[in-house]
């Protein structure tokens, strides 16, 4: 077993500081931590100071089922409990109510004599092997076990929390709910056929790590397994249990309020990483250092995407496009789905429908537009097909438990299944990418890997066999969660290599888990054109860039079924406000391009796309911040308001970043939305009608079909273009009007990232402009964030509007080396919004600007 305690995520020493006949404390040398190691039963207590943050097994939940050989009895395992969690997780499940492990009910209790007692207890005693033990069926399907139970589970107690946060992927609440009395949150990437909602029940990605939140800090906990695994959730006050005894002992008398956390696994090791925090900033920045940040995407992943499957031919991909144009709609990227491959046959073309690929690309690339082609990690069985000889051929295939190549049935028919667990496979893959081996592939083509979870239409849950072999005598049932972060990383490694290493790549995954940030974007699967998909959609957003993957949507307008205009227009200003925009549907839907719709609706999406593109700036920015430290890019309120309990459990808006809140309209038929603003002494300026509103308070504001509710807070400033043209390529030389919303101290901050939008060159030579611009004593100055970067650029700045300011004298612009200028200016009495026009000045440049 190998428990790690990340302390602030990075190394520090531990020394004794104190011992008795069955614990030890050791005292954290860097930081006022304390652990209180206990030996039987085990047990560990984290300390800040007098402060009881976390118990470990403090409910005698450990469970440690170690592999062994058939025959076996189970008591020379030299496991930690008797009987097979695994095997009874269902009864454990059907609990009523919530009770501490000494009353009963298959637990240890705390006060029992220590494991090694137990296991001399029952040696030399008869014991019988529980039914699926070895072999367990599921419907038609066969599971061997050939090491027996292997399942790991432990508890954690968390005095003082009552709002936890995290385990994605669920179409459920932000605040996970208490799970006791019914089903756990389960993490297994499936392909789930229409989901339900408001349901624990497992998706198409899994992150392991959950985050817990009071007023006085936050707490992570990352238990790193890619195995089946299922959390429960359970209330308790600290003060009615043995462990509440000891925190009445350490803080006082009293009941504190106390969220207890049961992980279990079905294999694999208990290897558990705690991040401390103490704020969720920097719990974020401390599982970053364990996984990685966000990557860096290119500039034209932010902007709009077209998708359905599929659409028709060649002619069909250029009248597409041809409709933006005409209709004066901007976008960046139009989507293929598997019916452009030949007998979706991946990395080929249909000859009928697509015989001239690179035509159609070359054509994309003149209006500045890319494609993106789907590939995914199910190859048709095939003695004709290149691609599945070549993997036949060097034994990469995932094998059956008898060394053949696991076949299953999924889009082509009959196919098998690439191991990406291993490297050679992985390598072998990324190489495919490569314009000589993708015939009919260029530059501007992307990818986009879905069915990754993996999808098996005739396995056990639409997936693959867990006893599947797969490279270094691994069963699938131990690696299943990570399969698609593999096939995600070999995909995101091709378009990298393709380049020479110079581009950046951009890959949409269905399936993930923890890391998968670093390879591209993730969304919410196959949702429905229904409100409640709708609205769900922010939760699941949040859920998902609160553990790192900020690069997340959902399919604009619902996969399945067909949206009325209401419905569509909605989620177009919904999408336009979510990091991954993309539209897409379903092969028996109607066509939904926004021209279609009747000419008012074709307004309304034209004004939700103009906002999205104009606010580019910004989301890049925030997508730097996002690589450069781990900071999620769409954040709950709670992040930035940690002691305003009314924030913890709002998942009906949100920030992006610091300066934008955001309340989507997600009811059918509104005509007004209440909204919260959060934060004492906060002033929120509605970004529309610049009104502005003090905080905290709830604002109901009146919407029609055209509004989408949006605040930026003072004491912000905001990059932004303001002319919206037919692709993101086509304004990234633009100038810049920056918004600053002053705070009711009269000040303002924020900060501006340029590169040239799609090589590594702002990695590898410092190319970029990182700028940051402040306000107070009512002057303006920008300055270099970074003082290695550089980077040429044309971007100048255009305008600097100043939201709650009064009029001034005169405005003056300074320069270093160069004499004061006045500037034009108008001042509006009624909204205190002051227009400084045409500073003329390089975004790249030092200066400042005085009212006087």
């Amino acid at each position: 077993m190998a428990a790690v305690a990340a302390v602030a995520a990075r190394r520090r020493r531990l020394s004794v500081s104190g011992r008795d006949d069955s614990s030890v404390e050791l005292t954290v040398a860097e930081g006022p931590y304390k652990i209180i190691l206990t030996a039987q039963p085990f047990r560990l207590d984290l300390l800040q100071g007098r402060s009881l943050l976390l118990s470990v097994n403090a409910r005698g939940l450990l469970e440690f089922e170690h592999q062994r050989a058939r025959g076996v009895p189970f008591s020379d395992k030299v496991r930690l409990t008797l009987g097979s969690m695994w095997d009874k997780i269902k009864n454990l499940f059907s609990r009523q109510g919530s009770r501490d492990p000494a009353e009963g009910g298959g637990a240890q209790p705390e006060e029992t004599p220590g494991d090694g007692d137990q296991a001399q207890e029952t040696q030399g005693k008869t014991e019988k092997d529980e039914p699926g033990a070895w072999e367990e069926t599921f419907k038609t399907h066969t599971d061997s076990k050939p090491y027996g139970p292997t399942s790991v589970g432990l508890d954690f107690s968390l005095p003082g929390m009552e709002h936890v946060y995290g385990i994605p992927e669920h179409a459920d609440s932000l605040r996970l709910r208490v799970t006791e009395g019914g089903e756990p949150y389960r993490l297994y990437n499936l392909d789930v056929f229409q989901y339900e909602l408001d349901n624990p029940m497992a998706l198409y990605g899994s992150v392991p790590v959950l985050l817990a939140h009071s007023a006085q800090r936050d707490l992570g906990i990352f238990w790193l397994n890619a195995a089946e695994t299922w959390v429960d959730i359970s209330s308790n006050t600290a003060g009615k249990t043995l462990f509440g005894k000891m925190l009445d002992y350490l803080q006082g008398s009293g009941e504190t309020p106390q969220t207890d956390v049961h992980w279990m696994s079905e294999s694999g090791i208990v290897d558990v990483f705690l991040l401390l925090g103490p704020s969720a900033l920097d719990v974020f920045r401390q599982y970053a250092s364990l996984t990685g940040t966000q990557a860096l995407p290119p500039l034209f992943s932010l902007g709009y995407h077209q998708s359905r499957w599929n659409y028709r031919d060649e002619a069909d991909v250029l009248e597409v496009d041809q409709g933006f144009d005409d209709h004066n709609f901007p976008c960046d990227v139009i989507w293929l789905d598997i019916e452009h491959a030949d007998g979706k046959r991946y990395f080929t073309w249909d000859p009928s429908r697509f015989p001239q690929p690179r035509t159609m690309l070359e054509h994309l690339a003149s209006k500045r537009r890319k494609l993106v082609a789907i590939v995914d990690p199910h190859i048709k069985v095939d003695s004709g097909y290149r691609v599945h000889e070549e993997l036949r051929n060097q034994g990469l295939y995932v094998k059956t438990r008898d060394g053949s190549d696991y076949e299953g049935w999924c889009w082509p028919g009959s196919a098998a299944y690439p191991d990406f667990t291993n490297p050679a496979m992985r390598a072998w893959w990324a190489n495919m990418f490569s314009f000589e081996n993708y015939e009919g592939s260029a530059p501007n083509l992307y990818v986009w890997n879905d069915m990754n979870e993996p999808s098996v239409f005739n396995g056990p849950e639409v997936t693959m066999l867990k006893d599947a072999q797969h490279h270094g005598g691994w069963e699938h049932r131990d690696v299943h969660n990570i399969y698609g972060l593999y096939v995600h990383m070999a995909t995101a490694d091709g378009l990298v290599q393709r380049s020479g290493g110079v581009e950046r790549p951009f890959v949409l995954s269905r399936a993930f888990f923890a890391g998968s940030q670093r390879f591209g974007a993730v969304w919410t699967g196959d949702n429905t054109a229904e409100w409640g998909h709708l609205k769900i959609s922010v939760p699941m957003c949040l859920s998902l860039g609160l553990v790192g993957l900020s690069f997340c949507g959902a399919d604009v307008g619902g996969f399945f079924k067909n949206p009325d205009p209401e419905l569509l227009v909605r989620w177009y200003q919904m999408g336009a406000y979510q990091p991954f925009f993309r539209a897409h549907a379903h092969l028996d839907t109607g066509r939904r391009e926004p021209w279609l719709l009747p000419a008012q609706h074709q307004d309304i999406i034209r004004d939700a796309l103009g906002q999205r593109y104009s606010l580019l700036p910004y989301w890049y920015t925030l997508f730097y911040q996002a690589h450069r430290e781990g900071l999620p890019v769409m954040r709950p309120l709670w992040v930035h308001y940690p002691q305003d309990v009314t924030t913890f459990s709002v998942d009906d808006q949100f920030l992006l970043g610091d300066a934008l809140l955001v309340h989507p309209v997600s009811d059918a038929g509104a005509h007004g939305v209440q909204v919260y603003l959060p934060g004492p002494g906060e002033v929120w300026y509605d970004v529309q009608s610049y009104q502005k509103h003090h905080g905290p308070q709830t604002l109901y504001l009146p919407v029609t079909l055209s509004t989408i509710p949006v605040f930026q807070r003072g004491g912000t400033v905001v990059p932004r273009w303001m002319r919206v043209r037919r692709s993101s390529d086509c304004m990234k030389d633009d100038p810049i009007t920056l918004f600053v919303a002053l705070s009711a101290q009269g000040t303002a901050q924020g900060e501006l990232y340029l590169d040239d939008g799609h090589t590594f060159n702002y990695q590898t030579r410092s190319e970029f402009l990182w700028r940051r611009f402040s306000f107070s004593g009512n002057t303006l100055v920008s300055s270099s964030a970074d003082s290695r970067s550089h980077f040429e650029t044309p971007v100048w700045i255009e305008r600097v509007v100043i939201i709650g300011a009064g009029k001034p004298a005169a405005v003056v612009l300074q320069m270093p080396g160069a004499s004061e200028s006045r500037l034009s200016f108008q001042h509006n009495p009624e909204t205190s919004v002051l227009v400084i026009r045409k500073p003329g000045v390089r975004v790249a440049s030092d200066w400042s600007i005085h009212l006087r």
